[in-house]
């Protein structure tokens, strides 16, 4: 098998590992609009979609496939080069972002020594695509929503990057693999406990970034119609509507990766010694990124939208604040050696 693999050309074979990346992420992201429907229906003491399939599990797929025959509309004045390239421009990174993401020890398409870096870069590309949609559907409303959600993502992206600043002074290293060997020992030795205010400011920061209740101004439908894709129709509306959840699911395994161990077991070395399943692997980092992804989930059926005012001045005179002061506290930590994670 390793010989057939090895005769492939180069080409062929990274092609083969972005499909084995891709795949299943577009498989996970379909799936995870039904379980949200049906986890925001069982909170709501409603059953969620029931028809298509056994228990709506073709749900998904019937979505997919009526978005697929509908025609893409594009509105008279519109500018029809951008107005199609935005979605593109807005799914691309969400994509991109994974090869630099390890699943597992030495499991990563590409393993470079800025991956936090590179995560960094990318993540902030998305709100280009936005903001194309927005003015190139030559309608208000679209523009409205695209300039509320541009400030927004802005705002909330560099407490984020802070945050992401203060895992990177932690761990003394921008390799996302380096960063989760830092966190080797127990539950306790985990970031999540000495970077807890930036364990909590990059969640929160993750909802707003992603445009996600109770951060959804930008597509207020009381007041906006549907905010910078109210033109979209068709596949071109599934691309926008497939980036978002591409992102919910990488904001949940990132936050997994930095804070919570990523593949490290919970369990103390003498319990897991020779189980596979206790010990550490992928099943550990795929478990906390689902715990994120419903917490996602859990914030959207429980709060009311925020004001917009209410949100800027949480990212700008909140969270950026709390970053900073918490990156030098974290900063003396590391140079004063505060065990048990910084000891030598």
């Amino acid at each position: 098998m390793i010989e057939v693999w090895n005769s492939l050309p180069v080409l062929i074979q990274i092609l083969l590992k972005i499909a084995a990346i891709v795949l299943p992420l577009l498989g996970l992201v379909a799936y995870y609009t039904y379980a949200e429907r049906k986890v925001i229906g069982y909170m709501q003491v409603r059953i969620g979609p029931n028809r298509v399939g056994w228990r709506g599990l073709l749900q998904p797929i019937a979505d997919a496939v009526k978005l697929l025959m509908k025609e893409i509309v594009i509105p008279t004045k519109a500018d029809k080069t951008l107005f199609l390239l935005a979605p593109m421009i807005a799914i691309a990174p969400a994509l991109a972002v994974w090869a630099v993401f390890p699943f597992d020890e030495g499991l990563v398409l590409a393993d470079i020594n800025a991956g936090l870096l590179y995560i960094l870069a990318l993540s902030s590309l998305g709100v280009y695509g936005i903001i194309i949609a927005g003015w190139a559907s030559n309608s208000k409303y679209a523009l409205l929503g695209a300039m509320r959600s541009a400030a927004q993502m802005v705002a909330y992206e560099i407490a984020m990057g802070f945050a992401l600043v203060g895992v990177l002074v932690a761990a003394g290293s921008l390799n996302l693999g380096d960063i989760v060997a830092a966190q080797e020992g127990s539950l306790f030795t985990w970031f999540w406990l000495p970077l807890l205010p930036l364990f909590g400011v990059y969640l929160i920061s993750g909802v707003a970034e992603t445009n996600r209740a109770p951060f959804d101004v930008a597509e207020g439908e009381s007041e906006i119609v549907a905010g910078f894709h109210v033109e979209y129709s068709g596949m071109a509306f599934a691309v926008f509507f497939l980036a978002e959840y591409a992102n919910m699911v990488l904001i949940s395994a990132l936050t997994a990766l930095m804070f919570l161990g990523g593949w490290l077991s919970p369990l103390p070395a003498d319990w897991t010694a020779g189980n596979w399943l206790l010990g550490d692997g992928f099943h550990w980092l795929l478990l906390k990124t689902f715990l994120f992804m419903f917490l996602f989930l859990w914030l959207r059926a429980t709060f009311p939208r925020y004001r917009y005012d209410q949100i800027m001045r949480l990212g700008w005179k909140v969270f950026i604040p709390i970053t900073i002061v918490w990156i030098l506290v974290v900063a003396l930590a590391v140079v004063y050696r505060l065990p048990p994670w910084w000891s030598a």
